[in-house]
């Protein structure tokens, strides 16, 4: 059954494809409103042609924002929930079997303020990796900032800040995250 809704994503991909990026942004923006599964389909449609990568059975919800969609990569089985804000600007990589909750943020930049004589704002930004391995799940209103990774099998708590890298098997919480317990 799964081969032939991919066989069928593929035939819709290739009209797709055809559409200018204006036009496509304007059907993301309509389709956002919605989890009816033709605006599913949209959302994955739209990341097949822009994302850097994008594997099977990938969600994205209602309402998610995706910034430099070029250095975004998503691996199998992934899902994105409503209101997710994602800025790929320093690149970020999504592995496989990760669900990303409502309300999350992933912002793989940060600002400089090198230049005194120049407001933070107008400073360079400097680009940020932000590596999500396997088997993760990052629940609610998480904020997950550039240069981490957090290792597989990791459970990120609801409200975290995520500001260093993870080790493998393990729960995170708190703002900063710290380790509560291995899994």
């Amino acid at each position: 059954m799964k081969s032939k809704v991919y066989l069928m994503i593929k035939v819709i991909q290739k009209p797709y494809n055809l559409l200018p990026k204006g036009v496509s942004n304007i059907l993301w923006n309509i389709f956002s409103l919605s989890e009816s599964k033709i605006a599913i389909l949209y959302r994955y449609l739209y990341l097949t042609k822009y994302a850097n990568r994008i594997g099977r059975n990938v969600f994205i919800g209602k309402f998610v924002t995706i910034k430099n969609i070029d250095n975004l990569s998503i691996g199998n089985d992934v899902s994105i929930h409503a209101y997710s804000y994602i800025d790929a600007f320093g690149k970020i990589e999504i592995g496989n079997s990760v669900s990303i909750a409502n309300h999350t943020t992933l912002i793989s930049s940060d600002h400089t303020w090198d230049d005194r004589n120049m407001p933070i704002k107008y400073n360079p930004v400097d680009p940020k990796r932000i590596i999500i391995e396997n088997d993760v799940w990052i629940a609610a209103g998480v904020r997950v900032l550039g240069d981490v990774t957090i290792n597989k099998r990791n459970v990120i708590g609801a409200g975290a800040v995520v500001n260093k890298s993870t080790e493998e098997n393990c729960v995170y919480v708190g703002v900063p995250i710290k380790k509560v317990k291995e899994i």
